[in-house]
């Protein structure tokens, strides 16, 4: 009897596609996700150098650091002032900063300075690639402290842009409002849908004279005025408890964010022409959504570590793309030029869901 038992639920659960799919999928990409997206490594930084007469030796530790599996060299500018536009832009995390005359103090003076300036608008990663310098520098001075007499030491300095504190506040603030919005955006829109087809309601709210896609965005609106109030009290605490910085672009964040409501809207309306049921809708909310969220927006772990297909997954997360949104206007103070490309981006998730979820929408259950 209990085999007989035993046998039949295994051929239930061979039958039901979803629960396989879970079964099998899901530790499949948790494990892909953990062993190759998480780590603490920071890999493959790029960095630019200000060296405005460069000699031997300043030409030699800069190619030491791009063989580095944890740099690549991007550029070299001759003023401090260009490294702002690198930074602002995400092009590089950490700059050099090479004094004239680096390899004439190293051999007759025996000792020399080098700066390090990295982009601090996450505290952890600038730590790290900070310390991975410090540490290749190190390496090269020994090896000249071991070579022919003449050979010279290095002192290095090194200053954070835009986190001087290091507070941690400055990455976790956008990147728990990315997250928020995301989950209850799609969520709620979701479960609110489903609820209906469960109780049979929506079949007269679709026999109703109001146009059945107008009864759908009805139902949307709440929830998009629920979570401009969730921005709103976000922004109160950010700035009101945990200190960060003033002069962000208030009323462009707001409108950022507005964007981004909508597209997790959209998204939980593709949701909840996909599933029938809310236990369903809100699996698919809350688990689905909140590990690609997490891993891909470059919230915790750098994307420029993960490797190759999985920042090519990335770019379809929409959290990578309001997290960038975010930490630029809210950290680095920067305008709607600078934020014009992930703009664009959600602007273009926005529409495709929005189609994906008109064409899946059925007007008769």
């Amino acid at each position: 009897m209990f085999f007989a038992f035993v046998r039949k639920e295994g051929k239930h659960v061979l039958r039901d596609r979803r629960s396989l799919l879970i079964l099998l999928g899901l530790p499949v990409v948790m494990m892909t996700l953990f062993g190759f997206a998480l780590s603490n490594e920071v890999k493959n930084s790029n960095f630019i150098v200000v060296d405005r007469v460069p000699d031997a030796e300043s030409i030699a530790l800069t190619a030491r650091l791009d063989e580095s599996r944890y740099f690549t060299f991007v550029g070299k500018v001759r003023d401090e002032a260009e490294i702002q536009s690198y930074f602002r832009r995400g092009a590089a995390r950490l700059a050099l900063v090479f004094p004239a005359g680096f390899d004439h103090e190293m051999r007759h003076l025996g000792h020399s300075q080098l700066r390090l300036i990295a982009d601090d608008s996450d505290p952890n990663t600038a730590n790290t690639v900070s310390s991975y310098a410090s540490v290749i520098i190190a390496q090269y001075q020994a090896e000249l402290a071991s070579g022919p007499p003449g050979s010279g030491g290095i002192s290095v300095e090194a200053r954070m842009l835009y986190n001087p504190q290091l507070k941690s506040s400055y990455m976790f603030v956008p990147g728990v409002m990315t997250l928020i919005i995301m989950l209850l955006g799609a969520m709620m829109t979701s479960v609110s849908i489903v609820r209906e087809k469960e109780r049979g309601t929506m079949e007269v709210l679709l026999v109703s004279p109001m146009n059945p896609l107008m009864v759908i965005t009805g139902k949307a609106v709440p929830y998009m005025l629920l979570c401009l109030v969730d921005v709103l009290i976000i922004l109160l605490l950010s700035y009101g408890v945990l200190d960060m910085p003033g002069g962000a672009n208030i009323p462009l964040l707001i409108a950022e964010s507005t964007l981004f409501i909508l597209t997790t809207l959209a998204l939980g309306l593709v949701i909840s022409n996909a599933v029938q049921q809310q236990q369903t809708a809100m699996f698919v909310s809350l688990v689905g959504l909140l590990m690609p969220s997490l891993v891909f927006s470059g919230f915790m772990f750098p994307i420029e570590n993960m490797p190759l297909p999985l920042q090519v997954i990335s770019h379809v997360v929409p959290t990578r793309w309001f997290y960038q949104i975010a930490s630029s206007i809210m950290i680095k103070h920067l305008g709607f030029a600078a934020v014009i490309k992930p703009t664009l981006v959600l602007v273009g998730m926005t529409l495709a869901l929005l189609m994906v979820s008109w064409r899946t929408f059925k007007q008769r259950l």
